[in-house]
């Protein structure tokens, strides 16, 4: 091997004019991952450099070099030598590896396999076979194997794959709180401050676009059998846009556009044109049994808000309207009596796996996705196996399928398209945060303290701060995330404000509506609201009797209370908007995995979907007090700047072994164009 000499202080390359000459044999000189270890480059240098702290320093120019972007001939500039240049990617990367810890591990694997060095892991791993040899020889060039041109196998023989891919580390280990933006840019107005015990990065509420009374459809102008299904007069902005493509073709739609936008008149538009096809002019009958409508909406509670509105809006032309659900069944006789079927994502995938029975899956003529940005979800693999199992039929009978995906903005909105066979000059309609009925002016709070109880401190003193803020003047939300810490939270913002002195903000000792909460307190069943109401503060969560809930959701209608400490069933539940919201912690127990995980990305934006009122609101407030390290995560997320990827590679096994069963896929061949459905 060659021995670095010393020129002044830098290390020299071997085979220079000074240390004599002499050509590298690469054998010698390739070095196996095994032995590459945290300190190689030391034990190296040392043989030269005795000197430990010498040695050390030397080391850490060596894999700065090596692990810069430098060329070849750059580095051979800088005198190092030709053996950690022959071995440069094992050397960078094992050194990687073996100081990571095992989250940082998943990272460094992942960079690995992107270089196109995955031969390391996989000899690390013990297939010593993979390796391949490549590097920029300066003595030594490889000659190139021939690639065969036909076939080298017998016929009837088999081989053993050349290589395993192994999917389990392949998959996003943070689910759906993946962060895969790098930098987040902030609206303009915004900017950061640090604070004792966390930082603080308000963004200002965007501008409102200007749109023209001349641009907004009437609702005349629909034919006059469907303007009974609307109770406003005219569309608004963004439906009116979507209006021609709608309700005037079966263009595939995907929609994306902020919380308030009127998404669900836009579902409506592709209802009543799919419903025109099946009407009959001269009775105004509808063939009820010639077509089914499926609505995909990914919560529980949004699945009952949705059919008791088109129960409502529909029932006018006898149209019938079910919900399908893992604890609400149906039999297949009123299936078959339902022209629109509202169901969770997974309780259809369960639907549409059953190659015995398609009589009612085969009617299927409109498929409407609510919240498609759930493919970003752990729940996402579900998601894409419906969708592609419906294109792939579609293709197969050559009977169309009208797709409809419906999501809060963001930032890959193209991606979503292709994966629903979207013409995306025609079908695409994207809606920035500034159509949003009301604006949202947002906060976001970072605590940085590392202990847990410190850290809950904080947490409690900022969120009195910023309820405090609104006193007096406007009603405000706080979500938290268990149905103790509703309780607990109010009672300390309760203590908090009567320490300060700044109790009569909240309710004024000698008002009405003091009166009011006197009287109502007399009838509360639940202990903590009882002692709470007084000082006008309430709590709402589903452990809570509906006599009290009722109490609290009309106090906070009337305004008699102005603080409300809630769980997420509220944002789901009750359509109960408020000035501010507050969103205190971002984590909840998950009793699956046994531990603390991040909110959702669909529930953040539920909760903070409460935020202003715009029959009285200029803008909302959104507040957001998290842990530091999460503060990119969310301002990603709420400024359409969070990418939605394919969580897909987790569950692979399961959604293939499907199809298989089903029919779809009888060969490899048919796994990998069935694969090429997929959002992956």
């Amino acid at each position: 091997p060659d021995i670095p000499c010393q020129r002044g202080s830098e290390l020299v390359i071997g085979g220079s004019s000074t240390c004599g000459t002499g050509k590298a044999k690469a054998d010698k000189d390739i070095v196996s991952p095994h032995v590459t270890d945290g300190f190689w480059v030391q034990r190296q240098i040392s043989e030269v450099y005795p000197d430990p702290v010498t040695a050390a320093d030397k080391a850490a120019s060596v894999l700065t070099i090596l692990g810069s972007e430098s060329g070849l001939h750059d580095c051979e500039n800088r005198y190092v030598i030709t053996k950690f240049l022959k071995n440069r990617d094992v050397v960078v990367w094992c050194m990687k590896l073996m100081r990571s810890d095992a989250d940082e591990r998943i990272n460094v694997e992942v960079a690995v396999r992107e270089k196109g060095v995955g031969w390391i892991l996989r000899e690390l791993a013990g297939d010593c076979q993979a390796k391949k040899v490549q590097y920029d020889g300066m003595d030594v060039d490889e000659k190139k194997l021939a690639v065969p041109k036909t076939a080298t196998l017998a016929p009837g023989s088999t081989v053993q794959p050349k290589r395993t891919v192994d999917l389990e580390s392949m998959a996003f280990s943070q689910g759906g709180h993946l962060m895969s933006n790098k930098k987040c840019k902030l609206p303009e107005g915004s900017f950061k401050r640090a604070r004792k015990g966390y930082e603080e990065i308000p963004v200002p509420a965007p501008q409102k676009k200007q749109g023209g009374e001349e641009e907004l459809v009437p609702v005349t102008v629909l034919l006059e059998w469907a303007r009974k299904a609307f109770t406003v007069p005219k569309l608004n902005r963004v439906q009116s846009k979507l209006y021609p493509i709608a309700f005037r073709t079966d263009e595939p739609v995907l929609l994306c556009a902020p919380t308030g936008a009127g998404k669900t008149n836009i579902a409506m538009l592709t209802i009543l044109n799919e419903l025109s096809k099946y009407r009959d002019e001269a009775t105004g009958e509808f063939g009820l049994d010639d077509f089914k409508i499926v609505y995909i909406a990914p919560m529980k509670a949004l699945v009952q808000e949705m059919v008791g509105n088109f129960k409502a809006w529909l029932n006018i032309f006898g149209i019938k309207v079910g919900e399908l659900m893992g604890d609400s069944q149906m039999t297949k006789q009123q299936i078959l009596e339902t022209q629109i079927i509202v169901t969770t994502p997974e309780k259809w995938d369960v639907i549409t796996r059953k190659s015995t029975d398609t009589s009612y899956t085969n009617l299927v003529r409109l498929l409407i996705i609510d919240e498609i940005h759930l493919l970003h979800d752990e729940r996402g693999p579900v998601l894409e196996s419906v969708v592609a199992r419906m294109i792939w039929r579609m293709e197969q009978t050559g009977e169309y399928v009208r797709l409809v995906g419906l999501s809060a903005t963001l930032p890959n909105y193209q991606d979503v398209a292709t994966f629903l066979c979207v013409d995306k000059s025609r079908g695409l309609f994207y809606f920035d945060a500034s159509y949003r009925p009301c604006a949202l002016q947002q906060q976001f709070i970072g605590v940085t303290e590392k202990k847990a109880i410190k850290r809950f401190q904080v947490m409690n003193e900022v969120c009195y701060e910023k309820v405090l803020d609104q006193a007096g003047k406007n009603q405000t939300l706080v979500f938290v995330h268990s149905r103790k810490e509703t309780a607990k939270t109010a009672k300390f913002i309760r203590d908090m404000a009567m320490e300060k002195e700044t109790i009569t903000q909240f309710v004024r000792p000698d008002s009405a509506t003091r009166e009011i909460l006197t009287e109502e307190a007399g009838n509360v069943k639940d202990g903590n609201l009882r002692d709470l109401l007084l000082f006008g503060f309430t709590i709402h969560h589903a452990g809570m009797t509906r006599e009290d809930r009722n109490l609290v959701e009309e106090l906070f209608t009337d305004g008699a209370v102005q603080v409300l400490v809630c769980t997420a069933t509220l944002a789901w539940g009750v359509n109960l908007p408020a000035h501010a919201v507050i969103i205190k912690g971002t984590q909840i127990y998950n009793p699956e995995k046994g531990r603390w995980v991040e909110l959702s990305s669909q529930d953040v934006l539920q909760m903070l979907g409460r935020t202003g009122r715009p029959q009285y609101d200029m803008y909302g407030e959104g507040v957001i007090i998290t842990n530091h390290s999460e503060l990119q995560y969310y301002l990603s997320l709420l400024n359409q700047q969070l990418p939605i990827e394919s969580q897909f590679v987790s569950k692979p096994a399961d959604n293939l072994n499907a199809e298989i069963v089903l029919g779809t896929v009888r060969n490899r061949n048919e796994a990998v164009q069935w694969l090429g459905y997929t959002y992956l």
